[in-house]
């Protein structure tokens, strides 16, 4: 049996280098700089979790059809993968905005930034779903 594979999704600097904690996990990440590259990137292999940063669209930057950043990705997704645990790290002022997304997607966990590392070991190793309060 492979390793599970992590799809890192680093669209801005609020989303921080956790390659070590993942290797040792024994968890293989493949690290994305924008969904395009990600979207792509499932038509090769599906990955066993997703951590993203949730940026909400708050005017005509998703064109009012989508509600984030990630909507196109995790549409794609659930295309090649409905069991892929997604972990969506998110800025408090975003916290509100994230209810939009988790009616139309299935969130393992939802961090608040800055993440802790422990949070984030304890979301990739859980099986339940974790939800920020």
């Amino acid at each position: 049996m492979s390793a599970p594979l992590l799809f890192s999704i680093v669209e801005s600097p609020a989303h921080r280098d956790f390659s070590a904690l993942y290797r040792r996990l024994g968890i293989r990440e493949l690290k994305h700089g924008s969904m395009r590259k990600a979207i792509s990137a499932l038509k090769q292999q599906t990955p066993d979790f997703v951590v993203a940063e949730f940026m909400y669209g708050y005017g005509n930057n998703y064109a009012g059809v989508n509600v984030s950043n990630l909507d196109v990705f995790l549409y794609s997704l659930q295309k090649y993968s409905s069991s892929t645990r997604i972990i969506v790290l998110v800025a408090p002022a975003e916290l509100q905005y994230l209810d939009k997304l988790a009616a139309l997607f299935p969130l393992h966990a939802v961090l608040p930034l800055p993440v802790d590392e422990q949070a984030l070991e304890r979301a990739l190793t859980q099986q339940v779903t974790i939800n920020a309060d």
